[in-house]
C-alpha cells in the first residue's frame, strides 16, 4: 500500500491531496495486468474504472486510428469515465500492470475534494489556462527574490561640502539626477534632494551662496546591490527613508535607490517608462527607457500576467518607441508621406525578448525627399536601433534595404510579383508582409497594401493552397507513443524540443493561411483566430483550445529564453522537457496533439497532400 501510495503522489492532480486522503484512495485500488493485444476497455461500452499505469503501454484507438499511448505515471480514461460512456477502446501493446479505482470510488472522491473535481471536468484548453493562473500564484514568491541591482538606480554624484547652493543645483541640472551625495573632510556622507531645495532654500528665502552642507542631511542607510529588493523597502519603511544609498562588495558606492524606483519595480514600470518614451527629446533619453524593457518583462512574468498581456504590453511599448524614434530623425519631408512598419513577431504583436529587426517603409508616391538623404536616413535609422538593443536581422529585412524601403506604386508592383511568380522566397516575402504592422506615419498606407494583396490572391485559387503548404516541413515533435522526439543534430540540444518549429510556427503560419484567405486585417495570431471563429472557420472549443495551446508555448519559450538570459547563454527556441514539470510536460503534450489536429485540419482544407 505505500508503494501504491507513493507512486500515485507523483501524479498529477493526486498530488495536491494531503497524506489521508492519498490513503483513503488507496485503499480503494486494486492491482490488474494486462496481457499484449489484450482489451482493457471497450469502445462504446460504460466503463467501471480509472486506471492508473504503473508498467507497459496502453493504447487508446477509434477506429483502428491511434489517438493516444498511455505509459507509466499516466491515468486513463476519466473523460468516458464521468460520461460513464467509453467513446474509444483500449488496447494493452505490451504486458502491462495498472492500479484501479472502480467509478463510484473515483466520484466519490472528485465529491469531496474541489481541486480534483476541478481538473477533471475541465476541458484541455481549460487546463491549459489554468495552468497560467497556477504559474502565477507559485511564481509570485519569484518577486520575493528580486534583487536591489534589478531595479531603477540613480546614478551616484559625490561633490564636497564645500560647495554653494547654487553651485549644487547647477551640478544636480546637469548630471539630470534626483539627489546629490557630498563629503567632508573626515569622509562623512550627507545628502541632498531636489525637494531639499524647494522645501529648505526657497520656502526660507535663503542665499544660494550659502553652503549646499547646510540643507543636507546625515544618517545614510546602505544596502549592498545584491541583497533583496524587499529589504531595501523594510530599510526605508524602519528608518522613514524615501532612498537608500546602494553599494557593491567593495563598499563602493554605486548608486540611490528611491521609493519611486522601488515603487514602479513592483509596478512592473511600464507606465514610467511609457512617459519617459513620449518625453524624450534625445535619442539619448530615448535608449535609456528602451534599455528598462528587459526589466519590465522579468516583473511582469515574475508576477504571472499572463503571456498575451505581456506581449501587449511589450508591443505597445515598442511601437511608441519606434514611433518616437523615426519623428526624431526623419526628415520632414517622410513625417506625413511615409508609413514605417513593423513585421514578423513585431508585427504581430508576439515579440517580447528582442529577436532581430523586421521593418519596412512605404513612401507615398508624391513624397519629394532626396534618394541620397533617403539612403542615409535609413542607415542610420538601423544602425540606432542596433545601438538600442534590436539586433541587426540576418535576412537584411530592414529599413537600410532598398528592397524593403520604396513607395507605394514599387510596393504594389513587388506584391503582384511575389503571388504571380510563386517561390520559396515570395511566399516568405508575402508571410513576413502580411504581418505588417503601422508603427509610425500614415496608416492608411499599409491598410491600401494589404487590401491590393487580397485582390491579387484571391485571382488564384493555387495560391493558397501553396502559400499553406509550408507547414509541411514542419514535424510536430510527439511520437507514436505519445512521447517527445528530439530531432536536433547540434549536440547541445539533442535532449531538447524546438517548441517554435514544432508548435508556435505551424500554428502562426496556418492561421495566417486561413487569416489571408478570408482577408482578414488582423495581425496578432490570437486575434486572427478569433476573427476567424467569427467566419465559422473554427468552432468556439478549437479556437480556445488553439488560443491556450498557443499561449502555453510561448509562455514556456519565454521563459526558457529568461532563464537562458540569466546564466549568459545564447537564447534560442529549445526547451529541455526534463526541465518541465510533470504537469508542464502533460500539457505540452496537450498543446502539440492541438498542433497535429491544426495540421490535420490545413491538410484537409487546402487539399496539401495534392501539393
Amino acid at each position: 500500500m505505500q508503494e501504491q501510495k507513493k507512486f500515485i503522489s507523483t501524479i498529477y492532480p493526486f498530488n495536491n491531496l494531503v497524506s489521508y486522503e492519498l490513503d483513503d484512495l488507496t485503499k480503494s485500488l486494486s492491482t490488474v495486468y494486462f496481457k499484449e493485444n489484450s482489451l482493457v476497455q471497450a469502445q462504446e461500452s460504460n466503463p467501471e474504472f480509472l486506471y492508473f499505469v504503473f508498467d507497459g503501454l496502453i493504447q487508446e484507438i477509434n477506429d483502428d486510428e491511434v489517438l493516444n499511448v498511455y505509459s507509466k505515471g499516466e491515468i486513463f480514461d476519466s473523460i468516458s469515465l464521468i460520461k460513464n460512456f467509453s467513446k474509444n477502446s483500449f488496447v494493452a501493446i505490451k504486458d502491462s500492470i495498472c492500479y484501479s479505482i472502480r467509478r463510484d470510488d473515483f466520484m466519490q472522491i472528485l465529491s469531496s475534494n474541489s481541486i480534483l473535481e476541478n481538473y477533471f471536468f475541465q476541458s484541455i484548453s481549460e487546463k491549459l489556462n489554468n495552468n497560467v493562473l497556477d504559474e502565477k500564484n507559485r511564481d509570485l514568491a519569484n518577486i520575493m527574490i528580486a534583487k536591489v541591482k534589478d531595479a531603477k538606480i540613480h546614478k551616484a554624484v559625490i561633490t564636497d561640502t564645500k560647495k554653494t547652493i547654487f553651485e549644487a543645483a547647477t551640478i544636480i541640472k546637469k548630471e539630470k539626477i534626483p539627489t546629490l551625495l557630498l563629503k567632508d573632510e573626515n569622509k562623512e556622507m550627507y545628502i541632498v534632494t531636489d525637494s531639499d531645495f524647494r522645501q529648505k532654500v526657497i520656502l526660507n528665502r535663503m542665499d544660494f551662496d550659502d553652503l549646499v552642507v547646510k540643507i543636507a542631511s546625515k544618517g545614510l542607510i546602505y544596502i549592498n546591490e545584491d541583497d533583496f529588493l524587499f529589504n531595501a523597502q523594510l530599510q526605508m519603511a524602519k528608518y522613514g527613508l524615501k532612498r537608500v544609498v546602494v553599494v557593491n562588495d567593495q563598499d563602493k558606492i554605486v548608486g540611490i535607490l528611491d521609493q519611486i524606483s522601488l515603487s514602479s519595480f513592483f509596478a512592473t514600470n511600464t507606465f514610467a517608462v511609457s512617459n519617459q518614451i513620449i518625453n524624450a527629446q534625445t535619442l539619448e533619453e530615448l535608449k535609456e527607457a528602451s534599455l528598462s524593457f528587459i526589466k519590465i518583462i522579468k516583473s511582469l512574468n515574475a508576477k504571472g500576467v499572463k503571456i498575451e498581456f505581456v506581449s501587449k504590453l511589450i508591443n505597445q511599448l515598442n511601437k511608441k518607441l519606434l514611433d518616437k524614434l523615426y519623428k526624431l530623425m526623419a526628415p520632414k519631408e517622410l513625417i506625413d508621406k511615409s508609413c514605417l512598419v513593423v513585421m514578423g513577431s513585431e508585427g504581430r504583436a508576439e515579440q517580447i525578448l528582442r529577436t532581430d529587426q523586421d521593418n519596412a517603409l512605404i513612401i507615398s508616391d508624391d513624397c519629394t525627399i532626396k534618394e541620397e538623404e533617403l539612403r542615409e536616413f535609413t542607415h542610420n535609422f538601423t544602425e540606432i536601433l542596433v545601438d538600442f538593443g534590436f539586433p541587426r536581422c540576418e535576412g537584411n529585412i530592414m529599413v537600410s534595404n532598398p528592397y524593403w524601403c520604396r513607395n507605394m506604386s514599387s510596393f504594389k508592383e513587388l506584391i503582384y510579383k511575389w503571388v504571380n511568380e510563386p517561390s520559396g522566397d515570395n511566399f516568405m516575402n508575402i508571410a513576413i508582409f502580411y504581418d505588417a504592422l503601422c508603427a509610425s506615419g500614415n496608416i492608411e498606407m499599409i491598410r491600401e497594401l494589404k487590401s491590393y494583396l487580397f485582390k491579387i490572391s484571391s485571382n488564384s485559387q493555387s495560391f493558397y493552397t501553396n502559400f499553406a503548404k509550408v507547414i509541411n516541413s514542419f514535424d510536430v515533435p510527439l511520437g507514436f507513443f505519445d512521447g517527445f522526439v528530439f530531432n536536433s543534430k547540434e549536440e547541445k540540444n539533442k535532449n531538447e524540443l524546438d517548441i517554435k518549429r514544432g508548435g508556435i510556427f505551424i500554428i502562426v503560419q496556418g492561421v495566417r493561411s486561413l487569416s489571408i484567405q478570408n482577408k482578414i486585417l488582423n495581425t496578432n495570431t490570437v486575434k486572427r483566430i478569433n476573427a476567424l471563429k467569427e467566419k465559422n472557420i473554427f468552432d468556439d472549443e478549437s479556437a480556445k483550445e488553439l488560443i491556450m495551446a498557443f499561449n502555453f508555448l510561448t509562455n514556456l519559450k519565454l521563459k526558457s529564453s529568461l532563464d537562458k538570459l540569466d546564466k549568459g547563454e545564447k537564447i534560442d527556441n529549445y526547451v529541455n522537457p526534463n526541465n518541465l514539470s510533470t504537469m508542464e510536460k502533460d500539457l505540452l503534450k496537450d498543446s502539440f496533439k492541438i498542433v497535429n489536429r491544426l495540421k490535420k485540419k490545413l491538410e484537409n482544407h487546402f487539399k496539401l497532400y495534392y501539393v
